[in-house]
């Protein structure tokens, strides 16, 4: 090798390179033990490549000489991983089997000159195959490696053992050494494929190396989006006079964080708690039923204001009454109409004792036009199967409506989140309710700190958070996620959590499961220290209050509007007084519990 070196280049072929071209494949293959008359390609070869497929061949200059090369062919997949031999598969040296519609981009040859090695020249040459690869929608690059050093191991190593040798770096082998560690697989061994390589015996391994770019059927018109922007909305508690005030103040936030671009818009769990509070002289179970009604008009609004403002959203959760069941739900509404529901699978023991709450049943994932996400409502991502799971089918993102009454309750979501996002190589965006609300009961106090979580590697923030809001204050984040980055991550990342699990060792998996029985319509459940008191629903009080006002900041499009409520939106409110405290006693007697437990 020579001891200075000015510039070193890497472009493609050209004809008027042939004379150095021959010369360096002289000197490379100069050593090689093969029955070959002519180690080289000839002019007309390079002639014909040139005019088949001339961004496929690739040359590497030091100082202005050509000193190493890589030339290529487009093929069948079929035709590239089924057996053959070197002559096949090139059509007799003619080139006849390049097919710029098939699948595969398939090595011919790469050389570099023995004086120059040591430089990483051919690492270059590999890496702009596989840029080529990746900007022609390739689904692989495969080639046959020579097996140069199995002639010295033969007689104690049958060819796969001497791959898996070379592999545990046992043996080494200075062309299937390098080839792994350019991150390509052995598919198999191929017998009589370069007639008269002593060396490798007439050996071969047929290697491959994935595009994870690779799109079977491209599209330009909506194509799925490798980054994706969020709109997270940090929702503040406040008192509502009705559900179209609701409605209101949601479609600012979806009409500002879809005015920005965004693809998802995530609400809060429970964020339509203020609506109990027209309810607040019933028991805690009683007026979380009561807003159970609106669960469907919501959704009818939310798929509305999806479809007008050009977003998918996801709309936090909301109390839903189903076979007398009471579960905690909500809707992933699609930009193009269509919605999917979810519901939370692990109840908290406030929210069984308090709102006689039961959990979902399914797990999943959804597919959008921005790629696989999951969705979690806040205690649940606190349980790392779940999140296993939605991996395991392909999940990018994760997202996690959450309502935390404390601190406490916040840093256990905030750090399980985290540790979803870094176990299973994905985003996590979590979005929750601030502020007070005196209104209601059990739904007083709220603290939050909206955020989105990233694996952690070299192309994520160092400490795994991409964007946080303000703790504790009203306010949007806007973020953008590159799912391509995931895609790097799985495949060349520092440590790849996913791929590298012992499944040999450990796995999980989804389990049947049937719903809760249905439940009388007729009375409801109090749970207390373990006895169960059956309790009729009270008599509805009458409203005697005057109706309270709320101004609009903005004016709502005709579009999504609706007329059709569970109730007027007029409805005056019942006064705030406690009710005298019954006797702890007797069938039907009501109970109140002034122990207050925390949520998330």
């Amino acid at each position: 090798m020579q001891t200075i070196i000015n510039k070193v280049e890497l472009r493609n072929l050209r004809i008027e390179d042939y004379k150095e071209l021959r010369l360096t494949m002289q000197h490379a293959y100069k050593e090689v033990d093969m029955d070959m008359e002519e180690p080289y390609w000839g002019e007309q070869d390079i002639k014909r490549l040139l005019k088949i497929f001339p961004e496929g061949q690739l040359v590497v200059l030091v100082d202005g000489k050509v000193v190493g090369s890589a030339l290529s062919l487009i093929v069948d997949y079929k035709k590239a991983t089924a057996n053959h031999t070197y002559e096949k598969i090139t059509g007799n040296y003619t080139f006849s089997t390049h097919d710029y519609d098939a699948e595969v981009l398939y090595g011919i040859d790469v050389f570099i000159d023995p004086n120059y090695r040591g430089l990483r020249l051919g690492r270059r040459l590999y890496d702009a195959r596989k840029e080529l690869c990746e900007q022609l929608n390739l689904k692989s690059i495969i080639f046959a490696g020579r097996m140069p050093n199995y002639n010295e191991n033969s007689e104690d190593t049958t060819p796969k053992e001497y791959i898996e040798k070379v592999r545990l770096k046992e043996i080494h082998d200075p062309v299937l050494a390098f080839q792994l560690s350019n991150d390509f697989h052995v598919i198999k061994v191929m017998r009589n494929y370069l007639d008269g390589d002593k060396d490798s015996q007439d050996y071969a391994a047929l290697m491959e190396w994935n595009n994870i770019y690779y799109d079977k059927s491209p599209v330009l018109i909506n194509a799925r989006k490798s980054v994706v922007r969020l709109g997270l909305v940090q929702w503040q508690m406040r008192p509502l006079a009705n559900v179209e005030a609701l409605f209101e103040q949601a479609e600012f936030f979806i009409d500002a964080v879809s005015g920005y671009g965004s693809d998802f818009a995530l609400f809060p769990e429970l964020f339509v708690a203020p609506l109990m509070a027209d309810f607040n002289h019933l028991s805690e179970a009683d007026a979380i039923r009561e807003i159970a009604r609106y669960c469907e008009p919501i959704r009818k609004r939310f798929q509305e204001m999806a479809i007008s403002y050009n977003i998918n959203i996801i709309t936090g959760s909301m109390p839903m009454v189903e076979d007398g069941n009471l579960y905690n739900v909500g809707f992933l509404c699609k930009r193009d109409g269509t919605y999917e529901m979810y519901t939370k699978i692990h109840i908290t023991p406030n929210e069984v004792s308090y709102w006689g709450m039961v959990g979902g049943s399914e797990i999943k994932t959804f597919d959008t036009d921005c790629g696989k996400i999951g969705i979690m409502i806040c205690y649940d991502v606190e349980f790392p199967e779940l999140a296993r799971l939605m991996a395991d089918e392909g999940m990018d993102i994760l997202f996690v409506p959450f309502l935390t009454d404390t601190q406490n309750g916040y840093t256990r979501v905030k750090h399980c989140a985290q540790a979803r996002a870094i176990e299973n190589e994905c985003y996590v965006a979590i979005a929750g309710c601030v502020g007070n609300l005196p209104g209601v009961n059990n739904m007083d106090i709220q603290y939050a700190q909206t955020a989105v979580f990233t694996p952690s590697d070299f192309s994520f923030p160092s400490n795994g958070i991409k964007a946080e809001a303000t703790p504790n204050t009203e306010m949007t984040i806007i973020v953008d996620v590159d799912l391509d980055l995931l895609k790097e991550l799985h495949e060349f990342g520092s440590v790849r959590i996913l791929k590298d699990r012992r499944q040999d060792l450990y796995r999980i998996k989804k389990q049947p499961v049937t719903k809760p029985e249905p439940k009388s319509e007729s009375l409801t459940e109090i749970h207390m220290e373990g006895i169960e008191v059956p309790k009729p629903a009270p008599a509805r009080t009458p409203r005697v209050t005057g109706t309270t006002k709320v101004t609009p900041t903005r004016k709502t499009p005709a579009a999504t509007k609706t007329n059709t409520l569970p109730r007027a939106t007029n409805t005056p409110r019942a006064p705030r007084v406690s009710p005298a405290k019954p006797a702890p006693t007797g069938t039907g007697t009501e109970i109140k519990s002034t122990k207050r437990q925390v949520k998330g």
